[in-house]
């Protein structure tokens, strides 16, 4: 079946075919994209969180004085 075309395919071929490129498609999604565990990466996230000091504006400010400019 690797080079017949796709007009020459049964319907059980052609689904076959099918089944076949999904699932190859959905184990790529399925695998982990970094070997770090949850608790990791939120330790890590917890690590480098960033609090901006008092004072500063916020976005909706920022782009409130962007806009009346």
């Amino acid at each position: 079946m690797a080079s017949q075309r796709l007009s020459d395919m049964t319907l059980e071929e052609l689904q076959a075919f099918i089944n076949t490129a999904v699932d190859r498609r959905l184990q790529e999604l399925l695998r982990p994209a970094s070997a770090r565990t949850p608790q990791e990466v939120r330790e890590s996230v917890r690590r480098n969180r960033w609090t901006p000091p008092s004072g500063t504006p916020s976005t909706l400010q920022l782009l409130r004085e962007d806009r009346d400019q």
